[in-house]
């Protein structure tokens, strides 16, 4: 079934908010219940939920960083490339904008105190990392990230079915490793929800959780290109 672009952009902004919401909602609503490793899982557990509920829709990108490494492989045209970023980022703010409205439902619950689980370097890093090790931080696990998108979906690989699965795991992996550094984005879009309320640091840190996942996810599609050229698409 083809579907319209209007239908690919509501998946992408649907799936977008779904991974902010829960993902860095586990991070303010939970966060004290469920540690470090809980957020892992709940930014995991998005993706392979999103993968297998509009993954036959758009591949799932719910990520910008995904959808411009696709398109510089040749795997997403311009029109839906661009409609996909701005339905991700749109996704993004509404479910920061929904985290927030839930999160003032608590009597103690401050927006400068509490955050809605923003990334950040320096005085916003959880374990106090500096700059430069939070954009390689990005750089590096947005290239692995990408590296088992492709791997996975690619049409040498036999287990394609278990996409979705694979991509989500890798995603709980690398936040496993990296919440204490950055919070982890690997996602401009879900850098860029929670920044547009925090504002402060969160805004002005920005550029490095739209730079570094991008730059990544660039990287990690060429280093796929040179051992599968027969990559699918996400």
């Amino acid at each position: 079934m083809k579907f319209t672009l209007s239908q690919k952009f509501i998946a992408e902004l649907f799936g977008t908010l779904v991974l902010v919401l829960m993902g860095c909602g586990s991070a303010v609503l939970a966060g004290k219940h469920v540690g470090f490793l809980g957020i892992a899982f709940a930014f995991g557990l998005s993706v392979v939920s999103m993968a297998y509920a509009i993954g036959h829709i758009t591949g799932c990108h719910i990520n910008p960083a995904i959808t411009i490494s696709m398109l510089a492989v040749g795997k997403i045209s311009g029109k839906d490339a661009t409609a996909y970023i701005i339905a991700q980022i749109i996704g993004a703010i509404a479910g920061a904008g929904i985290l927030y409205l839930i999160a003032q439902g608590k009597a103690d619950y401050s927006l400068a105190a509490n955050g809605l689980g923003q990334n950040g370097v320096g005085e916003g890093s959880p374990d106090g990392y500096a700059l430069g090790s939070g954009l390689i931080a990005e750089i590096v696990f947005t290239a692995i990230f990408l590296l088992v998108i492709l791997g996975s979906t690619s049409k040498n690989n036999g287990n394609g079915g278990f996409a979705g699965l694979a991509i989500g795991l890798s995603l709980t992996l690398i936040h496993i490793v990296g919440i204490p550094v950055t919070g982890v984005s690997v996602n401009p879009a879900r850098s860029i929800g929670p920044a547009l309320f925090v504002g402060g640091a969160a805004l002005s840190s920005l550029w490095v959780f739209i730079v570094g996942p991008i730059v990544g996810g660039l990287l990690g599609a060429g280093i796929w290109k040179l051992i599968d050229k027969e990559a699918a698409v996400y």
